[in-house]
């Protein structure tokens, strides 16, 4: 875990897990009082659909829970996915990938297709909606613990805002490569990336982001059908993610659909139609591991 506070301490988790047991003697020293409570939350058990104390439970036994930190670990990700609480019928509903919390504080959209517009808006929106998959009855049954904007929301927001992204010794200060770190396959992939591949349309340096939505239409290339119990259908505008530390979360695209970068490059290489050879190819993703 790095903070953009303190990167003189570089991993400030010392490369354990980030729990209630030893969040405080971690953190206590390096974070304000404000954002200890912040980080204190966000690994505090609370309510949810499937992890509860209820009879439904998928658990053997009663459970206060999840925190926010076990799927985003470490403000990182354990690339576990869900089903998005918000579309119906049920087979439309889409199959989620959780995102590294890596350089929050650079980002403007929250949530892949829901453009909530801060970190806040979105922690209410997975406590009051995503946790239950949007039935408030359920969610007051099962004990949802409401939280309060101004005391709690904003102090989980304002450690979050701290995760940094991990250090990129190969990047200068605008985001690019630095010639004489690079490997000749790296820079031949920034060129890519910039130029034949199109990668820049919507990932500009120096994060790798344009801040905004856009719909690839990927239905163009099959029709609408049933496969195990879901519907592939059209996904609509998707956020731009980051590209900064990609390598260190796996799976890609918005559902995890694409497990390795090779993958990813091939799939945007076919729908966007340009060509690249297994060469250039091959130099993109040495590109993306740089960044």
């Amino acid at each position: 875990m790095y903070l953009t506070t303190r990167p003189d301490l570089g991993d400030v988790s010392q490369g354990k897990l980030v729990t209630l047991d030893n969040y405080y003697e971690l953190f206590n020293g390096i974070l304000n009082p404000k954002q200890l409570e912040g980080l204190r939350l966000l690994v505090t058990p609370f309510p949810q659909q499937q992890f509860n104390a209820t009879e439904d439970r998928r658990t053997v036994r009663p459970s206060g829970g999840v925190v926010c930190f076990e799927c985003h670990a470490n403000g990182h990700t354990n690339a576990s996915t869900h089903l998005a609480g918000d579309i119906r019928p049920q087979e439309f509903r889409h199959r989620i990938d959780t995102p590294t919390l890596r350089g929050l504080h650079i980002q403007r959209l929250f949530g892949s297709q829901r453009a909530l517009k801060s970190v806040e808006d979105f922690t209410e929106f997975e406590q009051r909606g995503a946790y239950f998959d949007g039935d408030h009855v359920i969610a007051t049954k099962k004990g949802a613990n409401i939280l309060e904007r101004g005391s709690q929301v904003h102090f989980m927001a304002e450690f979050q805002e701290l995760l940094d992204f991990p250090p990129a010794p190969k990047l200068d200060v605008f985001g690019k490569l630095i010639p004489e770190k690079a490997t000749e396959a790296e820079l031949r992939g920034e060129e890519l990336f910039s130029g034949k591949a199109k990668c820049v349309t919507c990932h500009q340096a120096p994060y790798y982001t344009d801040n905004l939505m856009h719909n690839l239409k990927v239905e163009r290339f099959y029709k609408p059908r049933m496969i195990n119990g879901m519907m592939a259908s059209a996904d609509g505008p998707i956020k731009t993610f980051p590209l900064r530390g990609i390598k260190d979360s796996p799976p890609y695209l918005h559902d995890g659909r694409l497990l390795t970068l090779e993958d990813t490059v091939e799939f945007f290489n076919l729908i966007l139609e340009t060509k690249l050879t297994e060469a250039e190819r091959k130099d993109l993703v040495a590109f993306l591991r740089a960044l």
